[in-house]
């Protein structure tokens, strides 16, 4: 009776650190996430990034409407980097704060000129304000199960993104910054900011140290601004330095290019890797090897239609992706809640609908056992028809799950049919409209080998499962 006291007791014991870890790499399946003690994927439908740096942003109303919506990641960017509003024709923009209210990592010092109205800032202080803010806006999605993405850096596309700037040695007091936009993140033709950049990433992680909800992004799409391939692993070095003495150990992702690229000699310490606009996602097989986490973080520039970035989410995370981030415009200053309707202009949609839609998709993969499952062959597609793609993951013989991307945009849904190889057993298909998530359940009983499905009739899309029963 003690001996079984005393193993129930340890079992609680590790049961209690376990789930007390950051989110970290799931050790059975290092390509999905393990948090809160659960295998997890992550799966949201998130505003433009400025939740911290923006004053007006309500993020307590922006994260109920996230944890009302069943998704469970957010990411956003530090300050460091801003935009003005018009920027990418993105409408009330949360990174584009009015005059005024705009907080960042360093105070405003008590010399006027910054170049969008008020003072300069000091790189040489901190805003206690904004760290209080960005540990807030963390912890307040720690209690709604939401894991924050921070990325620290993002590249200066354009001048006049340089110009208001915080590193540019125009809007400081320090003398620091003198360069230009593509020099910013070098190792050697900063203009004295990497100290400053240094000493940023070494408070933040520093700050942040104590939540298990933070992955910690190098900088956003870095294949654009002259951003350094050695920059970014000192960055990831400096990460991991700063930790080496504190309680927590967090992942840490890079942004690895628009689309797909094959990754080479890929910097240990980077546990996620993430794609932007990655539809059709090639990369995910390009690098499904490496036995880490791949994303699809940044969606967009192909209008506001939701099926657009449904079809992409879907995609990536059939293809074998362990995280899908939509960049939702339906989140802005004056409607937190999301129900803001972008225009026909902006770059990218987002609507209540469309959540509801992701929140579809997250709850099929938690139908799964997915950590035992791996992208499939298990198709036969030799018949399907033009612009069809289909994506599997499988265990074989007990589980697997089918997306199928009808790029032939029926206006008529019409049934398929599709050839699929299994193992003689008793199995429960069950068909999923992405949509609507409404499902059709079917017997089959199989002999082993090819074994024909004739699906309901759909129109865009469809997903189904094959269960062992």
């Amino acid at each position: 009776m003690k001996n079984r006291f005393l193993v129930t007791l340890a079992l609680t014991a590790l049961t209690g650190w376990l789930s007390a870890q950051p989110i970290h790499l799931h050790p059975e399946n290092p390509h999905y996430f393990s948090y809160q003690n659960k295998p997890t994927v992550l799966i949201t439908s998130g505003e433009h990034y400025g939740a911290v740096l923006n004053l007006d942003f309500d993020f307590i109303t922006y994260l109920n409407t996230l944890q009302k919506d069943g998704l469970n990641l957010t990411r956003t960017f530090t300050g460091a980097y801003r935009e003005a509003p018009g920027d990418f024709g993105i409408e009330h923009n949360t990174m584009a704060p009015e005059t005024g209210r705009f907080i960042c990592p360093w105070p405003r010092s008590e010399q006027a000129g910054y170049a969008l109205g008020g003072n300069k800032f000091d790189l040489s202080r901190w805003d206690e304000a904004y760290f209080k803010r960005l540990k807030d806006f963390v912890g307040a999605a720690e209690q709604r199960g939401i894991v924050v993405e921070l990325a620290l850096f993002c590249p200066f596309y354009e001048e006049k993104m340089w110009v208001i700037s915080p590193m540019n040695a125009a809007n400081n007091v320090n003398s620091v910054g003198a360069v230009g936009r593509n020099d910013v993140y070098t190792l050697d033709k900063n203009g004295g900011l990497l100290a400053i950049q240094e000493a940023m990433v070494r408070k933040i992680v520093t700050e942040l140290n104590g939540f298990n909800n933070v992955l910690f992004e190098i900088c956003n799409e870095p294949y654009f601004g002259g951003v350094q391939l050695n920059w970014q692993h000192h960055i990831a070095d400096l990460i991991v330095k700063t930790e080496t003495n504190l309680p927590n150990k967090h992942l840490i992702t890079q942004n690895i290019a628009n689309g797909s690229a094959k990754i080479e000699k890929p910097h240990p310490a980077v546990s996620v890797f993430n794609f932007h606009y990655a539809t059709p996602p090639k990369a995910v097989p390009l690098n499904y090897g490496l036995n880490k986490v791949l994303g699809d973080n940044e969606t967009g520039f192909k209008g506001t239609a939701d099926s657009t970035y449904r079809k992409e989410g879907w995609e990536f995370l059939l293809a074998g992706g362990g995280l899908y981030n939509n960049l939702d415009y339906s989140f802005t200053s004056v409607r937190p809640d999301g129900t803001y309707t972008p225009g026909p202009k902006s770059p990218g949609g987002g609507s209540p609908a469309f959540r509801k839609q992701l929140g579809v998709l997250k709850d099929f993969m938690q139908g799964l056992d997915f950590v035992r499952m791996k992208p499939d062959t298990v198709l036969e597609g030799g018949s399907l028809p033009s612009r069809v793609r289909i994506h599997a993951l499988g265990e074989t013989g007990k589980q697997y799950a089918l997306y199928v991307y009808n790029g032939n945009h029926p206006k008529q849904p019409e049934p398929m049919s599709l050839m699929l190889n299994l193992p003689a057993g008793r199995y429960t298909v069950t068909y999923v409209e992405p949509e609507t998530g409404r499902k059709q359940k079917k017997k089959l009983r199989h002999s082993g080998g090819l074994a024909t499905l004739e699906t309901p009739a759909f129109g865009a899309d469809l997903a189904l499962t094959v269960q062992a029963r």
